[in-house]
């Protein structure tokens, strides 16, 4: 009876080893944890992983995001960066036992982020409340396409789309103000359809 028994906890075991190689085909957020000051390293050795190995349908992203901080160092004012996360980098990837592997033995990563050695992807909400990524539902806008500002200060304004900048997820509209055309930048979440 003794054997039985332990022949089911080792396939339990096994069962829950091979969580992790099962391919959900889906890009997840994933946190890793770093040594102290490693951020960028961890995320150029990742990289250059990826590229070597052509892992780039697996490992979408990998991020250390960074915020822009004014200091005042000597009576001046001085804008610098600084990590968002210290000793964290985040990837959007696909888990598998490959990818596991590559990230978990990069060197100057410690762990990834979640209970054991169990990778835990974010929540759709913890990846907005972060603002990790803008989520932008669809754009089929065009060059010179008519569209009326939805919200903001040129709420219910009508204008023409001139520039399209998918980086920023901005346009530059002419909206027509004190009898001139004036060009303005607006958000993709602002402006609406005609």
């Amino acid at each position: 009876m003794r054997i039985n028994m332990s022949q089911e906890e080792f396939m339990n075991a096994e069962a829950e080893n091979n969580e992790i190689s099962e391919k959900s085909n889906e890009f997840k957020w994933y946190v890793v944890h770093t040594y102290s000051g490693y951020e960028n390293k961890v995320k150029a050795n990742i990289e250059k992983i990826i590229e070597n190995r052509g892992m780039q349908n697996l490992i979408h992203e990998v991020s250390v995001p960074v915020q822009e901080v004014v200091e005042l160092k000597n009576g001046q004012k001085k804008t610098v960066q600084r990590k968002v996360f210290p000793g964290y980098v985040l990837l959007k990837m696909i888990m598998n036992d490959e990818t596991w592997y590559v990230v978990r033995n990069t060197r100057g990563v410690t762990s990834f982020v979640g209970p054991g050695s169990k990778p835990v992807p974010l929540t759709e909400q913890e990846v907005a409340d972060m603002g990790i990524e803008q989520y932008v539902h669809s754009f089929d806008y065009e060059l010179g396409e008519a569209i009326r500002v939805s919200n903001g200060p040129f709420a219910d304004s009508v204008g023409l789309i001139k520039e399209i900048n998918t980086s920023k997820k901005s346009v530059v509209v002419s909206l027509s103000m004190f009898g001139r055309e004036t060009p303005v930048e607006l958000d993709y979440t602002q402006i609406e359809k005609i």
